[in-house]
């Protein structure tokens, strides 16, 4: 599998299929890895949309057990990532695309329409992360215990502190809502969104079902549709054709 090398920064990525561009990020956290698609997903969008679509997904900076690395970037932890994945799509030769995310994939999707809205045509949002306020840290302690101490172990040149401080602006400088952008935002955003909602501790059914309501070009399918597993191709289907009624003339 390739990578990606800018600087001190090492993305690594897969491919697969041809055709419009999706961006597939997946969930895990900040543990987001290429093994989730496979391992971890309701679905792996990489195999049901490669028959359409150049699919590309990556390991996420820093996640533990993958393959990609670089700084850890104390003062602009949500930003940096959004470096990395348009990062990628530049070194691919890529302006326009789509994207599917699960998890942790809802903030950052969100803060891809905030940074490159005219680039992304369009995005799918499947169990998106959200802020319960009953449980403001639930991702700070999630990743203290999760994701610090098994990242510094392997890496001396990050420290606990730092893994704190990090933290601490990602998921503490404003715990509300979806994490990188403000209800305004989604209220203007003109982008087709699609989204997938669930309902455990991490992923809050209220948060997602709020942006919907927000999104002007929103879309959102049936709940649940994880269990029973039959309902699964029922959404899968649902986002093949939201996809392929969002894609660009271009390329169709």
């Amino acid at each position: 599998m390739p990578f990606y090398e800018h600087n001190e920064l090492r993305i690594h990525y897969q491919e697969a299929g041809s055709g419009m561009p999706l961006l597939i990020i997946p969930g895990g956290g900040l543990n987001s890895t290429l093994s989730f698609l496979t391992e971890g997903a309701p679905f792996n969008p990489m195999q049901e949309f490669k028959d359409e679509y150049r699919c590309i997904a990556m390991d996420l900076r820093n996640a533990v057990g993958g393959q990609s690395s670089g700084p850890l970037e104390v003062d602009r932890p949500w930003d940096s990532h959004a470096d990395d994945q348009l990062g990628l799509m530049d070194h691919l030769g890529i302006k326009q695309f789509m994207v599917i995310g699960f998890c942790i994939g809802g903030p950052f999707i969100w803060n891809l329409l905030r940074r490159a809205p005219g680039r992304i045509a369009a995005a799918v949002l499947a169990q998106p992360s959200g802020v319960r306020p009953e449980q403001p840290d639930l991702f700070y302690n999630n990743n203290m215990t999760g994701w610090g101490p098994q990242l510094c172990a392997h890496r001396p040149d990050i420290t606990m502190p730092m893994v704190k401080a990090f933290l601490t602006r990602m998921y503490r400088s404003d715990p509300d809502f979806v994490l990188t952008v403000s209800r305004d935002f989604v209220r203007a955003c003109q982008t087709p969104v699609l989204v997938l909602p669930d309902d455990v501790p991490a992923h809050p059914y209220a948060v997602a079902m709020e942006s919907v309501m927000l999104a002007p070009n929103s879309e959102v399918s049936l709940f649940p549709w994880k269990d029973p597993k039959d309902r699964i191709p029922l959404v899968v289907r649902q986002t093949r054709s939201f996809l392929r009624a969002h894609r660009p003339a271009s390329a169709r």
